[in-house]
């Protein structure tokens, strides 16, 4: 039963992700348009047929429409949500309170797993961001007879993080994590100081190198070859350049002499698009030839950059 995952759209303008797995479909925020989401959809080779129930990680305008909150509506699709979620949608949204009306919203909370089929469940992880409350998810799948369990880590807005945190992200096969900037670009930008201190506050998003040490963490927690994929998610179009991004990763994979693939998720088209299928339980499918590693490895040093908040990771 492979796993499927593909980033909609991941920026400040809209953010959505689509996991699949055995036929459940998860729907992780929705804050694109009903349009342009049946599109990305389609392009993903996915409908809203494929669609059960949808995740809000937090109340940001750019992770929920309320176009889109009217389609799942009439629908009649689940949305789970967190307490401080539900009572800041009631207030906001007319169609929220109308899904709230026909049962149609559960709620989770921080640590609390909740399984969503016999396969599929997921963690709440909580994190620091300036909405009140504001969530990642671990996501995992049951293993069978003759293959292992799979999971996924899903981190978009966050503006520090510790080991508590890396350590609820291990033995992970996919890591979905921001990368949203790169300090001397947000300094540099011409943005206001309210801004740019928002920014790289705590409360804030990650930067190129918090995520990469994050990434280092994350390794550290994990068996070797474990992570199959990293997908950067959220990053500024202002304030970033992909080959920035893509440059901190590499530098994390060159030290940790790993093999993960680098997928970079925009906010202008859908993708990546990723299937993981099951492994066997001796762990066979994730090793590799010394030789096939060095060839696919560009050997590329970490960019210099000065110690932010949340980029000490314990040994």
């Amino acid at each position: 039963m492979p796993l499927h995952f593909a980033v909609l759209a991941s920026g400040s303008s809209g953010n959505a992700t689509l996991l699949r797995v055995g036929g459940l479909g998860v729907l992780i925020d929705v804050g694109l348009g009903p349009r342009i989401l049946a599109q990305r959809l389609s392009a993903v080779g996915a409908s809203w047929r494929d669609i059960n129930l949808v995740l809000l990680t937090h109340t940001h305008g750019d992770h929920w429409k309320e176009k889109t909150l009217d389609q799942i509506l009439r629908r009649d699709l689940p949305i789970y949500c967190h307490l401080y979620h539900q009572d800041h949608l009631a207030c906001s949204s007319i169609t929220f309170a109308k899904m709230k009306s026909k049962g149609l919203v559960q709620t989770y909370q921080a640590d609390q797993e909740i399984p969503l089929n016999s396969r599929l469940r997921f963690r709440p992880l909580s994190v620091r961001h300036d909405d009140l409350a504001t969530f990642g998810f671990r996501f995992d799948v049951a293993g069978g007879p003759d293959h292992a369990a799979r999971a996924v880590g899903y981190l978009a807005d966050l503006g520090c993080w510790d080991s508590d945190l890396a350590g609820a992200l291990r033995e992970i096969d996919l890591l979905a994590l921001e990368f949203n900037h790169d300090v001397e670009m947000e300094e540099a930008s011409g943005r206001s100081p309210q801004l740019i201190g928002r920014v790289l506050g705590d409360d804030g998003h990650l930067s190129n190198a918090q995520a990469a040490e994050f990434l280092s963490c994350v390794l550290r927690h994990s068996s070797p070859g474990r992570l199959r994929h990293l997908v950067q998610l959220h990053l500024s179009r202002e304030c970033n350049r992909q080959s920035l991004a893509v440059q901190a990763a590499r530098a994390v994979r060159t030290r940790h002499d790993a093999r993960f693939e680098i997928h970079t998720a925009l906010q202008s088209q859908a993708g990546p698009n990723l299937t993981i299928h099951p492994t066997p339980h001796d762990g066979s499918a994730h090793r590799t030839t010394r030789a096939n590693l060095t060839s696919r490895l560009m050997q590329i040093a970490p960019a210099a950059q000065r110690l932010l908040p949340g980029n000490e990771c314990p040994p």
